[in-house]
């Protein structure tokens, strides 16, 4: 099975991979935007399957796939919210971290050392795929989201997140969060792999998607706190789209 992971991309992931619940260390930009981004995952998933997020495991009986899962800082709550979890990255010393730290948290999650085209390719199916910020680490993204699609059932739904390629985002995730913050190595992130919301809404259409949604996710320098935005798209931002037949 032909796969589009980068080595060089996985390799700098497994190099920091003690650290992602560490909410100080390289990975604190996640931990910040993880509210904001569980904020829209949550009322996407809900209003698709008509669930109330008032009411106690409200995603019983929905199979999710976080691909690209890293230390389960998505997996982890939607394990909490009911659902049965599959948890998968190409950065093998990510696993047993995702692992430990869901046992120690009284979670049962699949995690796996492995990749969205050899699960597509084992007949793997989901309602949801979680696909947040995989997508410009990847060689080919038009491919990797085709094997994305393949994985989804029919009206299953994809919500998959990215920067934006612009000077703002150069600015802010490469200069600031890299060089300046220096929360993140330098290196991190490829400014030319960054995709505009035009051009990811192009690939998720050409993968066999019906794009729904998208907003913007805005960081606020002043209360160090992410919202979403439906204007606002110029550095990170989130879609949803759904698998038709």
């Amino acid at each position: 099975m032909q796969t589009t992971i980068d080595p060089a991309e996985v390799a700098k992931f497994e190099a920091m991979a003690a650290e992602w619940w560490d909410v100080n260390g390289k990975f604190k930009p996640l931990h910040l935007m993880n509210p904001c981004r569980l904020d829209y995952i949550n009322s996407q998933i809900a209003a698709e399957y008509n669930r109330d997020l008032k009411q106690a495991n409200p995603f019983k009986g929905l199979r999710i796939l976080d691909i690209g899962c890293g230390g389960g800082l998505l997996s982890e709550p939607m394990a909490r919210l009911g659902a049965e979890v599959l948890g998968a990255d190409a950065a093998a010393r990510n696993i047993p971290v995702a692992k430990l730290h869901a046992e120690s948290s009284g979670l049962v999650i699949d995690y796996r050392h492995t990749t969205a085209e050899d699960l597509a390719a084992a007949g793997e199916q989901f309602d949801v795929v979680l696909n947040m910020e995989v997508v410009e680490h990847v060689s080919d993204p038009l491919a990797y989201l085709t094997a994305c699609r393949n994985l989804l059932k029919p009206q299953g739904v994809m919500i998959c997140s990215t920067l934006n390629r612009n000077a703002k985002s150069f600015l802010m995730a490469i200069i600031g969060a890299e060089w300046v913050m220096r929360w993140l190595p330098k290196g991190t992130h490829d400014w030319a792999k960054f995709i505009t919301p035009d051009e990811l809404y192009g690939l998720i259409e050409k993968a066999g998607l019906s794009p729904l949604d998208r907003k913007g996710m805005v960081f606020n320098p002043v209360s160090w706190t992410w919202s979403l935005s439906a204007r606002d798209l110029s550095c990170n931002y989130v879609t949803t789209s759904v698998r038709a037949a």
